[in-house]
């Protein structure tokens, strides 16, 4: 099994990055490959809203220049999907929002690619603003009907410098145990393939509250 982690951190190696890295060591324990892709240090454009992608259905954002395609093909081999992101006047990173945007609107357009794989988030702050990143960063696993792993806390951790969130003693453990429950959750998932059959994809509804 596989699992593909996004640094949505313009610091290739800052606390983001060593957020995830805290997550994926457990994974890698467990025998579960890892990569992670830098995202925040690309210039990445936002979602235009063309619907060439629904349209299409070729699991292709159709904006030009970087590299959104190619991750989502990597997202639709992964078991196991990690989002981290700083946090941005109490927000995601421009370009890692830039990046879901596109990638989870092909994803759902397409199949709902990233149906029942494993999802989690995490995020690394200074100080506030993390609460409200790590509910933005769900919002796509949610919508994405995804898996979610939970720690023993909201996975949230502190520092500034790159690095001093090894000395968020807490956050550390909230990582390690999220990567010990993601593990868990993916081998569950593998292990039922099979044996216990998944509910039917429903098609989705859409209501607009005017008419």
């Amino acid at each position: 099994m596989k699992v593909v982690a996004f640094n949505g951190s313009p610091n290739r190696e800052g606390n983001t990055f060593q957020a995830l890295k805290m997550v994926t060591a457990e994974l890698e324990r467990e025998g579960i490959e890892t990569e992670i892709v830098q995202v925040g240090i690309k210039e990445i454009r936002g979602c235009i809203a063309c619907g060439m992608c629904a349209k299409n259905k070729n699991e292709q954002c159709v904006l030009p220049g970087d590299e959104v395609n190619d991750w989502i093909q990597k997202m639709k081999g992964a078991d196991g999907i990690l989002l981290g992101s700083p946090v941005h006047f109490s927000a995601i990173g421009g370009a890692m929002k830039s990046f879901l945007d596109r990638a989870f609107y092909v994803t759902s357009m397409n199949n709902s690619m990233l149906r029942h794989k494993v999802g989690a988030s995490v995020v690394a702050v200074r100080r506030s603003g993390g609460l409200p990143t790590f509910d933005q960063l769900n919002n796509y696993l949610c919508y994405s009907e995804m898996l979610l792993p939970t720690s023993n806390y909201w996975n949230v951790i502190h520092g500034t410098r790159p690095g001093e969130v090894v000395q968020d003693s807490e956050g550390v453990q909230i990582m390690r145990v999220l990567g010990k429950n993601m593990a868990w959750l993916m081998k569950l998932v593998e292990n039922g393939k099979g044996r216990v059959a998944p509910p039917e994809k429903e098609p989705k509804t859409y209501l607009n509250f005017i008419h």
